[in-house]
């Protein structure tokens, strides 16, 4: 025998062990599959093989084996199912079935702990539930009912979870305990015959919930949510991930010289599914993970999701299994996934650092393994000059940080770990690397009304129009364009002037309304009159816009200046490490002084980083001329890390002004270039590598002097304490909509439809309108959840996020964090964590690869990627 071979053996051996030691402690989940398929890993690939466990991990291994884990699951104890709970508030409490007769059964299991001692005056534990169908035992009789069974207490104080008290001994003739999808656990009947006859019956009487082509998706029966949490394990020594065996996957690439360097990359594609109803869409998100190497590894990717994402369901799946991510408080959820990290648990926790910016964290991949992790959220879409415009980010831009802010996102090349100094960091590749990774997207269009013309100046697409279906259409991205280093853009027009105000409610099980309003501004309003208007263009000229950014930026200033009439004014500011100005108060817009204001436009050149904040407060506190609408555009990309110090920066210096924000570059900020807009009750717009900005700035000059309704608000009759956000809508401008959300509290919710009152200002007159809503779908059973909450639920935790005064930091927490628990979404306060609790890998923990990524289309690598650390103060 070989010594490998002998090694390996003797690695089994010390698995069993250890599989036999635990198994007293935890109960084998139940699949649809084959039970081989449960315990086996999954096999290795040809070329990677399962390395010898090394003598340290060999004793680690033997004292896990002596050392019993704690089990428990993630399920708050103190949740009452009842019989009669709606299928909503199972799910939401952590419970899987639709029938009602299971329900009852659910209500009296222990979710998941050790049952507790009988009560006084009782005989003992409490009978195991009867099998779906009412069969019980082998005569096929229906089992007693079980009495009440208490609870455990409540979680304490710190929201951890305590660990459970040590179990009963096993009955030599009981079957093992049950664990469904691992939400609640109930024990086997004593009956060895009992329980074979409930494991015949089983899978036959139970329908699992079947699930949609776009997952916001209920729990299967054949989907887990269990966690093993075991003591912290020893770090090991961070291995170079350029070495065979390091754990890391890597791709070829030829460099100059015929020499070849290898790019680590454990993220092998990611493929993207989305359907759009009307102006919600609902995207899936699968990134498929792989390890091809004789080590495990952990992955780490930062990526980024749509600014108004409401992310609400994770699936984490490894082969023929489906572990269900649950959402938790952030802290709570790191913790576990450390644990189980350490534990040599596979885990994944995804984790929000921006509204738009999220980390994904697969630990302990083994090699040959494939392991996926499926992401659904919803948003609306945005509409401008009659088309619908769907927008799936694809990559990070490079983020400046001030010095002196370590809060904030970081750049670094892809062997640079830690030279930003920021607590999240994506690694770009250099200009001639690749790592392999691609992307695909499928979109599926039912429009409310007729498509018009579909177009996608980002990316090659192939659109496909429904026969005899003019409101449906596919669109998939070109196999030739399918590198991930810019947003992809697709935009549809709709026929006509066939987008009227309106919009759909729909009514939760706790009696909430919840409704989504668009505002389409009256068609007569291009005729109004235009206004003086003072205009104050702010160019950011910091190295991330060096090349086709600036002169994009410069382009659109130039021609706003030029599309300037007499009695307007101007001013042109610029910023980088600094802001400078071209006057020291607004000029008359006079032929001289627009051609002098072109001159200086064409001399600003990208350098140095991004101190947005000297061009927030060179724009916003020189004196001005209420005569005038203020109109402050910002043209910039957007890669700042202190996105949060600029918006509080805008709201004490904006008085009556607006903003404006101009998204330059293929993938910009749009977190901030948004929250911007909605903060300066402006409006947004982006110019990408495809677009004429010309074009742009003419539709915005066209739109924006003309203001169709200002001091816009929002009520809803009949609702006093209805919330709607935005809070404070912006203004209303011909060609753009507005879209807000609202809830109804259940108390004011009357029979009957909602209705919406409007009330603005139109050239300085009064105006209001009643807008009636529709009632939307409800949601099926074992479907997808109903949108319009966890819509609303976004726009709070974003409004709360972005605009709550400091003084209130603490409550605004709090609130922030119970709303994204009570919808499970996530946010910067919660996570999700998936943990597979079946099999334990080999040794402790893998390496960590972080994913390298390309920088953006259009940027330049040189001026955004810094090679060395910054210096600290005092270091």
């Amino acid at each position: 025998m070989t010594t490998a071979r002998r090694a390996r053996t003797f690695s089994a051996a010390l698995a069993l062990t250890a599989l036999l030691g635990a198994a007293a402690w935890f109960a084998a989940c139940e699949t649809t599959g084959p039970r081989a398929e449960k315990t086996e890993p999954p096999p290795a690939a040809p070329y990677g093989t399962r390395a010898p466990a090394p003598k340290d991990q060999q004793a680690q291994l033997a004292q896990q084996a002596a050392t019993p884990p704690e089990l428990f699951t993630l399920q708050d104890p103190a949740v009452r199912p009842g019989p009669g709970a709606t299928l909503d508030t199972n799910i939401r409490n952590g419970f899987i079935d639709n029938d009602p007769s299971v329900n009852e059964r659910i209500r009296n299991m222990d979710l998941g702990w050790p049952k507790a001692p009988p009560e006084p005056g009782t005989t003992g534990p409490a009978a195991a539930p009867a099998p779906p169908g009412g069969g019980g035992g082998s005569s096929g009789g229906a089992a007693p009912t079980p009495p009440e069974t208490k609870f455990r207490k409540e979680l304490p104080a710190t929201g951890r979870i305590a660990p459970p008290p040590a179990p009963k001994p096993a009955d030599p003739g009981a079957a093992p305990p049950v664990a469904g999808d691992g939400r609640g656990v109930a024990e086997r009947a004593p009956e060895a015959e009992q329980g074979r006859a409930r494991d015949a019956t089983r899978r036959d009487d139970v329908r699992p919930i079947r699930l949609p082509d776009i997952p916001g998706s209920r729990p299967a029966l054949d989907e887990e949510i269990w966690v093993i949490r075991r003591p912290d394990r020893p770090t090991p020594d961070p291995a170079r991930d350029d070495l065979p065996g390091s754990g890391s996957m890597v791709c070829p690439q030829p460099q100059p010289g015929g020499q070849t360097r290898h790019v680590p990359i454990p993220l092998k594609h990611t493929a993207v599914h989305a359907a759009v109803s009307g102006h919600i869409a609902a995207v899936e998100v699968v990134q498929q993970y792989h390890n091809p190497f004789a080590s495990k590894i952990e992955a780490v990717y930062v990526f980024p999701l749509p600014e108004n994402a409401a992310v609400s369901d994770f699936v984490m799946t490894i082969g023929a299994r489906r572990i269900r991510g649950v959402i938790r408080d952030r802290a709570e959820a790191e913790q576990i996934y450390a644990d189980a990290k350490a534990a040599g648990r596979v885990a994944s926790l995804m984790t929000q650092e921006r509204p738009n910016i999220f980390t994904q964290k697969v630990a302990n991949i083994e090699p040959g393994a494939a392991i996926d992790v499926a992401i659904t959220y919803y948003n609306t879409l945005a509409y401008n000059d009659g088309w619908f415009e769907f927008v799936l980010p694809m990559v990070v831009g490079p983020r400046y940080n001030p010095p002196g802010f370590y809060d904030g996102i970081g750049a670094a090349p892809d062997r640079g770990a830690g030279v930003s100094g920021q607590p999240v960091e994506v690694p770009y590749l250099r200009p001639n690397e690749r790592s392999g990774h691609d992307i695909s997207v499928a979109l599926t269009i039912d429009g409310a009304v007729p498509l018009g013309a579909i177009e996608s100046r980002s990316h090659a697409v192939n659109t496909e129009r429904s026969p005899g279906n003019p409101r449906r259409a596919t669109v998939t991205l070109s196999p030739l364009d399918r590198i991930p280093n810019r947003d992809l853009v697709v935009r549809w027009q709709v026929a006509g002037d066939s987008v009227r105000s309106g919009g759909q409610w729909v009514a939760e099980a706790s009696g909430d309304r919840f409704f989504n309003l668009l505002l389409v501004p009256p068609r007569d309003a291009a005729s109004l009159p235009r206004r003086p208007v003072e205009m104050v263009f702010v160019l950011d000229c910091s190295g991330s816009m060096s090349g086709r950014p600036i002169e994009q930026a410069v382009a659109a200033a130039e021609r706003g200046l030029r599309r300037l009439q007499p009695g307007d004014t101007f001013q042109v500011i610029n910023f980088s490490q600094s802001a400078s100005q071209l006057g020291p108060a607004p000029l008359a817009a006079t032929p001289a002084n627009i051609d002098h204001a072109v001159a200086y436009l064409r001399s600003l050149f990208a350098q140095g980083g991004t101190e947005m904040i000297n061009g927030i407060r060179a724009s916003l506190e020189f004196p001005h001329d209420p005569q005038r609408l203020r109109y402050v555009v910002f043209l910039t990309d957007g890669y700042i890390g202190n996105e949060a110090e600029i918006l509080a920066a805008i709201l004490p210096r904006l008085g009556n002004a607006r903003i404006f924000s101009f998204g330059v570059g293929s993938s910009t900020n749009r977190y901030l270039l948004d929250a911007m807009a909605r903060a300066g009750r402006g409006c947004v717009a982006h110019v990408a590598a495809g677009d004429n900005p010309v074009e742009i700035i003419d539709r915005f000059f066209d739109r924006v002097s003309r203001p169709a309704i200002t001091d816009l608000s929002v009520s809803v009759l009949g609702a006093d304490t209805a919330e709607i956000f935005p809070a404070t809508p912006p203004d209303l401008y011909v060609g753009r909509v507005v879209s807000l959300s609202g809830r109804i509290p259940a108390a004011q919710a009357a029979d009957g439809p909602v209705r919406v009152l409007v009330r603005g200002s139109v050239n300085g007159r009064p105006y209001q309108s009643v807008v009636e809503l529709d009632a939307a779908p409800t949601a099926r059973p074992g479907g997808p959840p109903a949108p319009l909450p966890r819509i609303w639920a976004r726009h709070k935790i974003a409004d709360l996020a972005d605009y709550a005064p400091a003084a209130r930091a603490a409550a605004v927490g709090e609130e922030l964090k119970s709303v994204a628990l009570r919808f499970g979404l996530l946010s910067g306060a919660t996570a999700f964590i998936a943990v597979d609790s079946l099999t334990q890998t080999m040794g402790t923990q893998g390496t960590t690869v972080p994913v390298p990524v390309p920088v953006p289309d259009g940027v330049r690598y040189d001026t955004t990627v810094p090679e060395s650390a910054p210096a600290r103060p005092g270091l």
